[in-house]
């Protein structure tokens, strides 16, 4: 098997390992939070990467990797800007109606495209932007309902895109500029977001819900599926990291959205949640728009014979180099509901 052809196939594993995770996070979350009322988001998410560290942790007393130091600032500095983002997310899902922080969440593909041209120079061609716009009118129509605006809710959630797409992109930057993998990358910031989202969580949980994480009841049901979420988180946050290295932070917020039509198709199949005319076609047209993009990618990613030819005829004494990355191309979680209840909703988002 060619190096190609392996990179690909490694690809094509971690888009499904994360679909597959963030899906079931999402199903376990939702049992979580909407049947057993444990409503703390972030402590949650600062739970979720204290497992992830840990099992890293043993995996690399296992020699499964290698752990790689690197630029420690840099490790630093990623891993609070993640922390950030995360509660800042959360913040605007508390804030904001369920419409708004959908178009929040919409907003994070066009915000990332305009940084990496602007300060990267990557080029995006006039069909996969046609391609994304068309995903995007899509997850728009299927997910956005209310779009109830207040300036503390929009502050939050201009943030939030901003330091979301900032992380990704750093993401994908560290490992290529670093020549780390995401499990070395996820293994050395993962105790910096941990520690952040421990450390404001409960603060920030209480400020949405009233509630204390302190005082509310542990009971074996609800300490179940607290593990079980901690358990998958593990395989969420990993191939969140594996797809934005292997691809870009673009095409794992497509990605994302993909898993938002998923989930919004698993509710309404297996746990007959309330659905529309209106979801379907959005999915419909989500759907088409992926697939659109998706192809583009490949055929913009592909060598021009031309070109190819020319290269080879200059460098017939050299190796030529086989294509390793799959370019442009997105979360976070998951679906929207058209109903607001308190803060936290079964139907809202929770960052892993």
């Amino acid at each position: 098997m060619g190096e190609g052809q392996g990179f690909q196939l490694g690809t094509v594993g971690a888009l499904s390992l994360s679909v597959i995770s963030s899906v079931s996070i999402v199903i376990c979350n939702k049992a979580l939070m909407s049947t057993l009322g444990f409503t703390f988001a972030t402590t949650l998410t600062s739970w979720h990467l204290l497992v992830t560290f840990c099992s890293l942790h043993v995996a690399l007393w296992m020699k499964f990797f290698e752990h790689k130091p690197f630029d420690s600032r840099a490790v630093m500095g990623f891993g609070v800007l993640n922390g950030i983002s995360i509660g800042l997310l959360n913040l605007s899902l508390g804030f904001n109606s369920v419409g708004f922080y959908q178009m929040t969440k919409l907003a994070i593909i066009p915000c990332t495209v305009l940084l990496e041209t602007l300060f990267f120079s990557k080029q995006f061609s006039k069909k996969v932007r046609f391609a994304l716009t068309i995903l995007l009118l899509g997850v728009g129509i299927a997910t956005v309902t209310d779009l109830q605006l207040n300036l503390m809710g929009s502050i939050l959630s201009l943030f939030a895109i901003i330091t979301t797409c900032v992380a990704q992109i750093m993401t994908n930057t560290i490992q290529k500029k670093f020549k780390v993998s995401s499990t070395q990358l996820l293994y050395q910031s993962s105790p910096y977001q941990a520690l952040i989202l421990f450390i404001v969580g409960p603060f920030l949980d209480a400020l949405l819900t009233n509630q204390n994480v302190f005082a509310f009841k542990y009971t074996p049901q609800v300490l179940v599926f607290i593990v079980l979420s901690c358990l998958i988180s593990v395989s969420v946050n990993f191939s969140t990291f594996l797809v934005i290295g292997k691809t870009s932070p673009v095409t794992y917020q497509v990605l994302g959205h993909l898993k938002t039509c998923l989930v919004l198709a698993f509710g309404y199949i297996l746990l007959h949640d309330p659905f529309s005319w209106r979801n379907i076609l959005g999915i419909l047209i989500a759907v088409v728009g992926m697939v659109l993009y998706s192809y583009f990618c490949t055929r913009d990613a592909q060598p021009k014979p031309i070109e190819t030819s020319t290269q080879f005829s200059q460098n017939n004494e050299s190796e030529i180099d086989p294509l390793i990355s799959v370019e442009n191309g997105m979360n976070v979680p998951n679906e929207g509901s058209p109903q607001k209840p308190p803060v936290w909703n079964s139907d809202k988002d929770l960052h892993a």
